[in-house]
């Protein structure tokens, strides 16, 4: 397999290579969870200090869902918070989650990036140069294009906490003084 960020045929270049970057971080969030049993998934690390596999998918597939909102020009409708829940809950903390498959959370993944899809083969290049506002305390400004490369950079960010995750709950002798922030 020849690995590359050419784009996509109907999407103008530079939004399709930004999308075909979230793309393949989403294809490789699948890949890196692949096998990973129920107890697994809701693993919370040692002494249950840190966000479990489970809260880390869901809050990928919150943030993508925002940015997929915030691209359109549109506000996050309300079913969705009622659908998954809040982004962070009232100890500024991802909400927990348990029980819920890996499947299930693929998914709910899945559908987002396939939203995202669709919104960017409506996107030009010129688009891209747009500023929307993000961020749940501070309200901030980016342009469309920061947008989907963050989409990309903070999968993969969070992908490092689930192979980490991984590691201790297979019993390897991870010694790493981490923090893991949102």
């Amino acid at each position: 397999m020849i690995y590359d960020l050419e784009g996509e045929a109907n999407m103008s270049q530079v939004v399709g290579m930004l999308y075909s970057a979230v793309r393949e971080n989403s294809e490789r969030l699948k890949s890196i969870t692949v096998g990973m049993s129920q107890e697994e998934v809701d693993y919370k690390g040692p002494n249950n200090g840190y966000n479990s596999t489970a809260q880390l998918i869901r809050h990928i597939t919150l943030v993508d869902l925002n940015w997929v909102y915030r691209i359109k020009g549109e506000p996050l409708p309300n079913c969705f918070e009622e659908k998954y829940g809040p982004m962070i809950d009232e100890n500024n903390q991802l909400p927990m989650i348990k029980g819920q498959s890996l499947n299930t959370l693929l998914a709910e993944y899945a559908r987002v990036i396939d939203m995202l899809e669709d919104v960017c083969t409506q996107l030009t290049a010129a688009d891209l140069h747009k500023i929307v506002t993000f961020g749940h305390e501070n309200e901030k400004q980016a342009t469309i294009r920061w947008g989907l490369w963050h989409m990309a950079d903070h999968n993969r960010y969070h992908q490092a906490h689930i192979n980490l995750l991984r590691k201790w709950y297979k019993g390897k002798n991870v010694h790493i003084n981490v923090t893991f922030s949102i």
